[in-house]
């Protein structure tokens, strides 16, 4: 990153249209607020895995392989059809990278048709100047880049360094929504990188979220003094996103237990690249039910089911989405081994059939 810091600087048509996706989406973004509150059989949010492969290999990370091919688009339509069927009001596609998708532009352009809300997480390496074009045309209304630290180093490439003429790329032509979410916690080497990063983010006219790396089960690591105050500040930089909804974090920050109904598996959907429904990334393998074999009674029995990790979770997605039901539905059961519904038999004619003779 050059020491004058740069922004990129939007037409006045970009502007124009950003101003106008923007209001088109809040609006969609509160009615879905409003069917969620009068309704809880329906999927809120749902993370969807096109693929599952990545560009990179951060040290911390569980969530990529380097192998793995694209999911086809046409089966990629075909689960967003079911999600879309059962009444889902936001899909966020992550991975893997997912601008490593062939077909990115068109597994948008479905969830747009079916009338979901569409998002997206990615590192950002592969982001150019036409491809912010083709997202735009495409329909996508939230992006999101995680950003590590200031400069690479052996854990993570995802740096403001490597990073920060692509954002400045989305600032000049994004008519979606951009969020740049810092980290702290452990493997973080300098936690005064998340509020350089933020501030930067801010700078840019984007909206700034901080995380807390989790082990590999998606669990708590509390945060040291220092680290503390950091995610304070950077907790109170902005306030336009509704991932802003996210004061359970306080607690994680400070390696307190959260009481909160985890509604995964019912109101928040993990489909992997195989397209089955898990929990979530970090309790991956859990329901492990075939998205077009995952029933209404399934889902409606995981609304009401006590999750064993949510006390200490930080998988803020998640929790996000339990913040619309942790004042109802009471979860009194407990996990259990879950099968596909078995096919209803074929009708079969006994006896012979009339002839016209």
């Amino acid at each position: 990153m050059p020491e004058e810091t740069k922004t990129g600087k939007a037409s006045e048509v970009v502007l124009r249209e950003r101003r106008r996706r923007f209001r088109k989406t809040r609006v969609r973004e509160l009615k879905m607020i409003a069917k969620a509150l009068a309704s809880t059989k329906h999927p809120v949010l749902v993370h969807i895995i096109p693929m599952r492969r990545c560009n990179l290999d951060c040290g911390y990370c569980n969530e990529y392989d380097n192998v793995s091919k694209p999911v086809p688009l046409e089966e990629m339509r075909k689960r967003l059809d079911i999600l879309a069927d059962m009444g889902t009001s936001i899909i966020t596609i992550s991975g893997g990278e997912p601008l490593m998708h062939p077909e990115l532009e068109g597994v948008i352009r479905h969830i747009r048709k079916r009338g979901m809300i569409a998002g997206m997480i990615t590192n950002g390496f592969l982001l150019s100047k036409e491809r912010i074009g083709n997202l735009n045309e495409a329909g996508l209304e939230h992006l999101q880049i995680s950003i590590d630290n200031v400069v690479p180093d052996e854990v993570s490439k995802k740096s403001l360094k490597t990073l920060d003429t692509r954002l400045e790329w989305l600032a000049e032509l994004a008519v979606f929504q951009v969020n740049i979410n810092s980290v702290l916690g452990s493997g973080v080497k300098d936690p005064e990188d998340a509020l350089k990063i933020a501030h930067r983010a801010v700078d840019l006219g984007f909206t700034s979220t901080v995380g807390i790396i989790h082990d590999g089960n998606g669990q708590l690591k509390p945060l040291g003094p220092r680290e503390l105050e950091i995610f304070e500040e950077v907790m109170a930089l902005g306030k336009r996103s509704f991932s802003r909804f996210n004061d359970f974090q306080h607690s994680v920050a400070r390696g307190k237990e959260h009481d909160w109904r985890c509604r995964s598996g019912a109101r928040y959907l993990y489909i992997c690249e195989d397209g089955l429904v898990h929990w979530c990334s970090q309790q991956r393998g859990y329901p492990g039910i075939p998205l077009a074999q995952y029933t209404d009674e399934m889902r409606h029995r995981e609304y009401y089911t006590a999750k064993h990790c949510a006390p200490m979770c930080t998988v803020s997605c998640v929790q996000q989405v339990g913040i619309i039901d942790n004042w109802r539905g009471s979860q009194t059961l407990k996990p259990k081994p879950m099968a596909p519904p078995s096919p209803k038999p074929e009708l079969v004619q006994i006896g012979s059939t009339r002839s016209d003779s």
